[in-house]
C-alpha cells in the first residue's frame, strides 16, 4: 500500500504531537507515525515553565492544563552536606502574564495535544523501517517504507522519535553521550493526600541531587540523579529492587520526608535511565535538516533534566516549525515543494543557537550541582552562581512567538 502526504512526523511524544496541533493551527494536516500502541508516557511528570506555558497558549491547550494543576509557588534547595537552604520564589513572568511553574502528568499533556488533531492523524503501531529521498517534479520527496509494507511519500518529513532517533542517525547527526550520571524517576500517590503545600523540595548531597515535586494534593513527582558510581548493584530494571536501592544506598542519609515518598511510589512509573545528551557543537556545525527532511525535540536536542528545559523547548519547537511552514503555503493550503528546503532551513537557523545554549547551560547546572567538592569544583560554583546563575534561569521565560492565523477564504 502506498500513501501520500503533505507533512509526516516520526514519533508520538510531546515533540511530534505538538507539532502536528502547530500545523493543524495553520491550515496543514499531519500524519504522525507512533511505533507504540497508545501514547507513550514514559518519564511520568515533568515540570513546565513559562516558556512552555507560551507555547502551550499558541498552540490552544494550555487552558486545559491550567484548569487541572496549580502553580507552585515557591521551592527550596537544601545542601545535606553543609545544612544550608536556599529559597526561590516563583514569581510572576516580567510581561505579568501570571505564566507561572506547574508540574504536569506527561500523559496529560500528551492527551491535551492529541485531543486537537482529527481523528486518523496518529497512526499507532507504525514501525519505521527505512527512509530515502527521490526527486519528483523538481523536488524531493521523503519516502518512508514501514515494517507493514507500507509506502509513505511526504513532502515534508520531520523527525521527534526520542533521543534514540533514527531520523537523526539519518541526517548524519552524532549519537548522544552518556553525561556520567543515572536517574531514578516515579509518581509517589497518597490517596488520603499529602498534607503539603505547592512547594518544590530539592536536596544536593555529594554527587547527588533529589526533588520533589507536588502534581496535586494526592501524588508527588520524585527523582534522584547521582553519578553513575553511586549506582547501587543488582538493582537492574525491576522497579521494586531499584526502589529498594534508593532507599536504602541512593538516599539512606536523605530526610525522611523524601524516604517517605519513595516508600510511596507508584512501581508502574518508576524507571532508572542513563542521562544522555548531545554535545551543543554538534547542533551548531551539524546538519539538522537536509532537503525536505529535519528534527525536532530530543531528537534534535536531547539534554540532561537540570533546568527541566526538555519538554519545555520540544513545545517551542513545534510552534516555531509550524510558523515557518506556514511561511511555504500556498492560498489553497497545500505545500510549496520548491520553498520546503528553505522554511525548514530557516526554522534550524531560529533554533539551532537557542537548544545548544540549553544543553550546555543543563550540562553546566548539573555539573556544577553535583560535582562534588574540590578547588576545581568550588571555583567553578563561585564563577556559575555569580556570572551565569541569572542568564541560565532566564532562558525558561524565553518567548517562542505565537502561530499565524491561516488563509482567509476570501483573501485575494
Amino acid at each position: 500500500m502506498e500513501i501520500c502526504e503533505e507533512v509526516v512526523i516520526v514519533g508520538g511524544g510531546i515533540a511530534g504531537l505538538a507539532t502536528a496541533v502547530a500545523l493543524k493551527r495553520v491550515g496543514v494536516r499531519a500524519l504522525v507515525l507512533e511505533r507504540s500502541d497508545e501514547l507513550r508516557a514514559t518519564g511520568a511528570a515533568l515540570t513546565l515553565f513559562p516558556n512552555a506555558w507560551r507555547a502551550l497558549h499558541a498552540l490552544g491547550v494550555a487552558h486545559k492544563l491550567n484548569a487541572i494543576y496549580s502553580s507552585l509557588t515557591k521551592g527550596t534547595v537544601t545542601n545535606l552536606v553543609t545544612g544550608a537552604t536556599e529559597t526561590i520564589v516563583y514569581a510572576d513572568t516580567p510581561d505579568g502574564d501570571k505564566l507561572g511553574v506547574r508540574a504536569v502528568h506527561r500523559k496529560a499533556l500528551l492527551e491535551a495535544l492529541a485531543e486537537e488533531l482529527p481523528s486518523g492523524t496518529i497512526r499507532f503501531s507504525s514501525k519505521l523501517a527505512s527512509v530515502k529521498t527521490q526527486t519528483l517534479e523538481g523536488s524531493p520527496n521523503a519516502v518512508l517504507h514501514m515494517e507493514d509494507d507500507t509506502t509513505i511519500k511526504a513532502k515534508v518529513l520531520i523527525g521527534c522519535d526520542g533521543v534514540h532517533s533514527v531520523m537523526a542517525q539519518w541526517l548524519g547527526l552524532v549519537s548522544p553521550v552518556h553525561a556520567g550520571r543515572w536517574s531514578v524517576r516515579s509518581l509517589a500517590i497518597y490517596p488520603e493526600g499529602h498534607g503539603f503545600n505547592q512547594e518544590i523540595q530539592s536536596f544536593l548531597s555529594d554527587g547527588k541531587r533529589a526533588g520533589l515535586v507536588p502534581l496535586n494534593d494526592k501524588e508527588f513527582y520524585w527523582f534522584i540523579n547521582y553519578k553513575s558510581s553511586h549506582r547501587g548493584e543488582g538493582a537492574g530494571s525491576d522497579p521494586k529492587l531499584i526502589q529498594k536501592d534508593v532507599i536504602e544506598n541512593l538516599a539512606k542519609d536523605y530526610p525522611p520526608i523524601f524516604l517517605d515518598v519513595v516508600r510511596h511510589a507508584d512501581l508502574a512509573t518508576l524507571t532508572a535511565t542513563p542521562l544522555l545528551f548531545r554535545y551543543p557543537w554538534d547542533l551548531i556545525f551539524g546538519n539538522l535538516c537536509k532537503g525536505n527532511v529535519t528534527v525536532a525535540g530530543d531528537a534534535m536536542h536531547p539534554m540532561t533534566p537540570d533546568l527541566g528545559q526538555g519538554g519545555c523547548s520540544a513545545l517551542e519547537d513545534a510552534v516555531v516549525l509550524g510558523r515557518h511552514i506556514r511561511n511555504s503555503l500556498l492560498r489553497d493550503g497545500s505545500i510549496r515543494y520548491e520553498s520546503v528546503g528553505q522554511v525548514l532551513e530557516s526554522y534550524v537557523k531560529e533554533r539551532r543557537w537557542r537548544v545548544a545554549g540549553l544543553i550546555a547551560g543543563s550540562y553546566i547546572s548539573g555539573w556544577v550541582r553535583q560535582g562534588g567538592s574540590g578547588l576545581l569544583v568550588n571555583f567553578m560554583k563561585m564563577v556559575y552562581y555569580r556570572f551565569l546563575y541569572a542568564r541560565v534561569l532566564n532562558a525558561s521565560n524565553y518567548d517562542c512567538g505565537d502561530l499565524p492565523a491561516v488563509f482567509s477564504t476570501d483573501s485575494a
